[in-house]
This record gives C-alpha cells, sequence and structure tokens, in this order.
C-alpha cells in the first residue's frame, strides 16, 4: 500500500493518486426500474477505467488531471442513489445550496480514511466560516457491488463521521461509468486496490461543477473560498436574526494563512458597525423631528 504525489503545472495544487486494497461487502441490488442515464458525448470521451475492468499497472497522472479540469463548469446528470439507510435519492435532491462531493472506495487502508478525515476538518472549519446549513456534502462508493449503503454507513462509522448534511452514497452500477465521467473521477484497478485521483468537487447551487480541489493536504481557502464566493453571490432572504448572523459570518471572515483557519475581518466588522450607528442614527433623527412637529402643532 503507497501513495505518492505526481508532478503538474506549478499552478495547480499537487494530484495525490493512491493504491490500496480492498475488501468486499455484500452485493447491491440494483432498484426496480433503475435505469442508467445517458450522458453528454464529452462525459463518455472521458470516462475512465471502469472498476470490472483488467487491473492496469497505472493511472496517468496527466490524462487523469485533464479530465478532471475538463469537467469544470458541466452540469451534472440527475443520478439515483442509495443512501446509508437504503433509501433511493437523486441527486437533484441536493441542488439550491452549494454540494462538495468525494470518491472512496471502503476497503481502501491507505488514502481514503485518511483524506476523508482531512475532509471532516475542513468541513468543521467551513461551517465557522461560512454557516453550519450553507452548504451539503456527499461521499459516493465507487467500488460496486462492495460499496453497499452498509459498507458506507460502516465506514462513516468507523471514522466518527455525524457530521450534519454529509451523506454517504451507493451509485447504481448500470449508472457508475456516466457518474464518474460527469465529475471527472477517474480510476483504474490495479493488483493492489485501485489508483484513483484525489478530489473534492465543488458543485454550485444548480449542479454544475465550479471547482476541483486536489491532495491529501490542501489549504483549507482551497476549499472554503469557493464555497464563499458561491454562498455570496447568491442572494438569500433573511427569514430570521440567526439568518442575518450567518451572512454576517460569511461577509465577515478572512482566511489567515499563519494558522490555516478562517477568523473575523476586522475592517469589515468596523464598517459593519459604522453602517449600523449611521443607520440608527438617520432613523432616530427622522423620528425625532416628527415628534417635534406633532408637538409643535399642538401649540
Amino acid at each position: 500500500m503507497m501513495a505518492w504525489r505526481a508532478r503538474f503545472q506549478p499552478q495547480l495544487l499537487p494530484l495525490v493518486l493512491a493504491i490500496s486494497a480492498g475488501f468486499g461487502a455484500p452485493a447491491l441490488a440494483a432498484a426496480p426500474g433503475a435505469q442508467p442515464l445517458v450522458a453528454s458525448a464529452a462525459a463518455t470521451e472521458a470516462a475512465p477505467i471502469q472498476a470490472d475492468a483488467a487491473p492496469q499497472s497505472t493511472l496517468a497522472p496527466d490524462a487523469a488531471l485533464k479530465v478532471s479540469q475538463a469537467a469544470i463548469g458541466r452540469k451534472l446528470a440527475d443520478y439515483a442513489f442509495l443512501d446509508r439507510q437504503g433509501r433511493q435519492v437523486r441527486l437533484a435532491d441536493y441542488r439550491g445550496k452549494p454540494l462538495l462531493v468525494s470518491f472512496v472506495y471502503t476497503g481502501c487502508t491507505s488514502v481514503c480514511p485518511p483524506t476523508t478525515k482531512l475532509l471532516a476538518q475542513a468541513i468543521q472549519k467551513a461551517r465557522g466560516a461560512v454557516g453550519s446549513d450553507s452548504f451539503r456534502v456527499l461521499t459516493i462508493g465507487f467500488h460496486l457491488p462492495y460499496d453497499s449503503p452498509g459498507a458506507m454507513r460502516d465506514f462513516a462509522r468507523r471514522f466518527g463521521i455525524d457530521a450534519l448534511n454529509w451523506e454517504f452514497l451507493t451509485p447504481y452500477e448500470a449508472q457508475l461509468g456516466e457518474l464518474v465521467a460527469d465529475f471527472g473521477f477517474s480510476y483504474a484497478r490495479t493488483a493492489w486496490g485501485f489508483d484513483h485521483i484525489t478530489q473534492v468537487t465543488v458543485v454550485d447551487q444548480e449542479g454544475k461543477i465550479y471547482r476541483q480541489v486536489y491532495g491529501d493536504d490542501y489549504p483549507l481557502r482551497l476549499l472554503i473560498d469557493p464555497l464563499k464566493e458561491l454562498i455570496e453571490g447568491t442572494p438569500v432572504p433573511m427569514k430570521s436574526l440567526a439568518d442575518f448572523v450567518e451572512r454576517v459570518r460569511i461577509l465577515c471572515t478572512v482566511y489567515d494563512p499563519r494558522t490555516n483557519t478562517y477568523r473575523f475581518k476586522t475592517s469589515v466588522i468596523g464598517e459593519v458597525i459604522s453602517f449600523a450607528a449611521i443607520t440608527i442614527t438617520i432613523v432616530w433623527f427622522i423620528w425625532f423631528e416628527r415628534r417635534r412637529r406633532r408637538q409643535v402643532g399642538r401649540r
């Protein structure tokens, strides 16, 4: 079992390709009436090696990165899955908020577990920066039929993942090739398990791929900044004081590279306080003038 970093263009975060051994789980029975979806021509051409293909020696890093980058801007099809309880859900069910998507196989013992833990840490910090209910997360198993709902449930439990709005899903085998191609996720079977790209896909509110984040040790801002961009660019009606607080949190946080965390930006907070003070002053002045005029009129 081993993992390494591949060399790419200097402006891109290094891509991690993982080789690890896996063990089987109970087979997943296809749901009645489940039909494979038709992917776009571009997605079909970019389809990665299938899980049941003959073992390959390696996955070409340059080709994997090219496939992944080509997916940016792509509108995802409405795929069907089974959640950890065996209930059918669809990708469209998660639209309306930004979405983070990762792929794993539950038999992995070298790279998938630590990268999932890293994602959990990043998500915890992201919720502090953009709000706990501002985005959703999906982790999808690609080793079928072994990544069954039960296996995905055990995977989440094994690593103590019980985060809000984070679901672990099993795709239908008939749709797997089109699904991974749509996301730009490449993998190949090897004698040790699977050789696969390590990426987190950022999907916008309309179901379009917005960003790809690579690696097993990425800076926090690479994951949170796209979320902030998507959330700040979407008008959200404020129905309560809690909504206002969450909005202020999003607008007033800034990344601190020294601590790899997000902190409140004092200059923005000062602007918010100044704006509030000016608004209160104007409202008070208008109220005072109306009250004074009413008193003069009575005399």
